[in-house]
């Protein structure tokens, strides 16, 4: 089943793209312009579709107000490109393909061009996104980096962040190696509605710009580093153990998490009264 009318982006009414397709098909129903067999019919795979492989959650649209991300890793391209385009048929908002190896992400851009979506592409990052029905942007979320080998992993968070409707910025090499260089961003952090601090090695910019930042800070380590830096553990352990309250921490390399959260409360910050 599919779905037309799509919008690269909508503006910030009540309800996901998704909640408000259903609620008019409810009208439909209550003004008698559709039976209930065929409104049957169209609510069958609302919770989830089984492809066998996965069982697409199309439901998570309307719980939650996001498409379900989908994870490229130890995918076959086939099963990538099932998923992506069963979300699509489905569901109304962005599509996120995130950890995608370069066949994944060419298999997905040529999906997209099929149904005329554009795509924000960072593989760097290993991601993509294919933009319908993206939510006018609320909020804004600054992201760090320590260094600039962590900009893949701060690409990640920002594609998450834009697409769940959020204005990034992006800001990169500011470590505490250099911390003169974060002095001429401090007005940008007390704009933020949320900091996401993206760091490797000893990941110390964490509790630097919590002490500094008037919102939550988001601490995301890197795998980046030499040997006792433990494949980014080192830099867990550290943003675990900030002595800066308002700073919380995601897994190591998770960009998705660390954007997505940030995203989520710079929206919350910013809803309308009466929304």
């Amino acid at each position: 089943m599919g779905y037309g009318g799509a919008v690269i982006e909508v503006e910030a009414e009540s309800g996901s793209p998704f909640e408000r397709r259903l609620r008019g098909l409810l009208a439909e129903v209550a003004r008698g312009e559709l039976d209930e067999e065929e409104a049957t019919r169209r609510l069958r795979d609302l919770p989830f579709t089984d492809l066998g492989f996965a069982k697409v959650d199309h439901h998570r649209e309307l719980r939650q107000g996001a498409t379900e991300i989908v994870f490229g890793q130890s995918k076959t391209v086939d099963q990538v490109v099932a998923i992506v385009r069963r979300l699509l048929d489905a569901n109304n908002g962005p599509v996120l393909v995130t950890r995608a190896d370069p066949g994944q992400l060419e298999a997905v851009e040529a999906l997209a061009a099929e149904s005329g979506l554009p795509v924000d592409a960072r593989p760097r990052s290993k991601a993509m996104a294919i933009l319908r029905g993206v939510p006018a942007a609320l909020g804004r979320v600054v992201i760090l980096t320590a260094g600039t080998s962590d900009l893949p992993v701060a690409e990640e968070a920002a594609l998450a962040a834009s697409v769940l409707g959020a204005r990034v910025e992006l800001v990169a090499d500011v470590g505490v190696a250099g911390l003169h260089r974060l002095a001429p961003h401090l007005q940008t952090l007390s704009s933020a509605d949320a900091v996401v601090v993206v760091a490797g090695m000893e990941g110390a910019l964490a509790s630097v710009v919590g002490g500094l930042a008037a919102c939550p800070v988001i601490a995301c380590p890197t795998s980046v580093g030499y040997g006792a830096s433990f494949g980014g553990l080192a830099a867990l352990l550290s943003m675990l153990s900030s002595c800066a309250p308002g700073v919380v921490c995601v897994n190591i390399d998770d960009g998705v998490g660390a954007g997505y959260t940030a995203a989520l409360i710079a929206r919350r910050a910013n809803v309308p009264n009466g929304s």
